[in-house]
């Protein structure tokens, strides 16, 4: 590795903790400014992209804005929105920034994607099945519902079924388990319900059980973390 991509790679590893956070986002907007942090992240410790970062800073320095935020939840917003506002010195960070990327063959833009696209994909699948799932819940809220719902595990698969319909790369996955369990309507699995079918032994509800949770590691998440968001059966 040339130094300018050692220091590179060192700083973008600086940045990591902050590009945790695209896990914690809850729409793009949220998203983006993750990403916009990075790139102000990555011209502050990058010498060749000092004079950008200062640019920037001072602008943020001065606000009162960012002075009022500072360690409160709104504070790395607010200085985000300020960095932004200073469009032509803005613009030429980022541009520094990417086309300092592109030199070191980094292909920044290409990370951000997959963090972006996988986050968003896992949101669009959670607020899919948040219907079904409320649904679910107030079922096994219901002694009378155990019967034919069975117990939370079933209601788990059908909810992770649910998952699989805005999962574009499951779509194969999804229609041999629609088969498999005789499903009367591919987007309604309730309709008909066999509980006797859904069995998490068979190989295609393994096949499909797992590529539900790839998309959820892509979201930087976990089935079982947005599983127990708002669920109590007490």
């Amino acid at each position: 590795m040339t130094p300018d991509q050692i220091a590179f790679t060192n700083a973008f590893n600086n940045q990591r903790g902050l590009l945790a956070g695209f896990a914690k986002c809850w729409n793009r907007e949220e998203l983006h400014l993750i990403r916009d942090g990075l790139y102000l992240g990555l011209a502050s410790e990058l010498e060749e992209l000092m004079n950008y970062y200062v640019a920037v800073h001072e602008k943020i320095v001065m606000s009162p804005t960012v002075a009022e935020t500072r360690d409160t939840p709104a504070g790395f917003t607010t200085m985000i929105h300020v960095a932004r506002g200073c469009q032509k010195e803005w613009e030429e960070l980022v541009i520094a920034v990417l086309e300092l990327a592109e030199r070191v063959d980094c292909d920044l833009p290409g990370i951000w994607k997959t963090l972006e696209d996988g986050r968003m994909e896992w949101l669009v699948a959670i607020n899919g099945a948040q219907p079904l799932k409320s649904l679910l819940m107030e079922m096994l809220k219901r002694d009378s519902a155990m019967t034919s719902i069975g117990d939370v595990n079933d209601a788990k698969m059908i909810w992770m079924y649910s998952l699989s319909c805005n999962i574009p790369a499951l779509t194969t996955e999804r229609g041999k388990w629609a088969d498999t369990v005789q499903m009367k309507d591919p987007v309604r699995p309730l309709v008909k319900y066999k509980a006797e079918l859904w069995d998490a032994r068979h190989e295609n509800w393994r096949v499909l059980d797992l590529g539900v949770q790839a998309a959820a590691e892509r979201g930087g998440s976990t089935v079982d973390e947005i599983w127990q968001v708002g669920f109590d059966t007490e």
